[in-house]
C-alpha cells in the first residue's frame, strides 16, 4: 500500500477486500496498521490510523496497529529512516520485528 491521499472509504474498501481475498485463500490475516505523515492533517491522520483496527475487527484478524512503533513515533524519528524519510532503514528492522512477532507467532501452527 502506498500514502497516497486516497479517500479513506476507497481504503476502507482495499483493506477489507485484502483480507477478504487473503482469507477466502486460506490464510491466516494479521493487519498490520500504519499511519499516515503529519502533513496530511491531523483528522485525516487519525481517521487513516483508525481504519486498520475497524477492519480487524469487523473481518476478525489479528492486528498490529502500527508497524512503526518506536520508529516513527520517537523524537529522534530521522536517525531510524533513510534518506528519502519514508523508509525505515537497517537499524529499525529489529524493532519492526519486535511490533509485529507477538501477533504472528499466534497464528503460526
Amino acid at each position: 500500500m502506498t500514502l497516497r491521499g486516497l479517500p479513506l472509504d476507497m481504503t476502507e474498501k482495499n483493506l477489507t477486500a485484502m483480507t477478504q481475498d487473503a482469507k477466502k485463500a486460506g490464510a491466516k490475516v494479521l493487519l498490520v496498521g500504519m499511519q499516515v505523515p503529519p502533513n496530511y492533517g491531523g483528522a485525516y491522520a487519525a481517521s487513516f490510523a483508525g481504519l486498520f483496527p475497524k477492519v480487524a475487527k469487523a473481518e476478525k484478524v489479528a492486528l498490529v496497529p502500527f508497524l512503526l512503533k518506536g520508529i516513527a513515533d520517537v523524537n529522534d524519528s530521522a536517525t531510524h529512516f533513510q534518506a528519502d524519510r519514508i523508509h525505515p532503514n537497517e537499524s529499525s528492522q529489529a524493532n519492526m520485528l519486535a511490533n509485529v512477532w507477538p501477533e504472528l507467532k499466534k497464528l503460526i501452527p
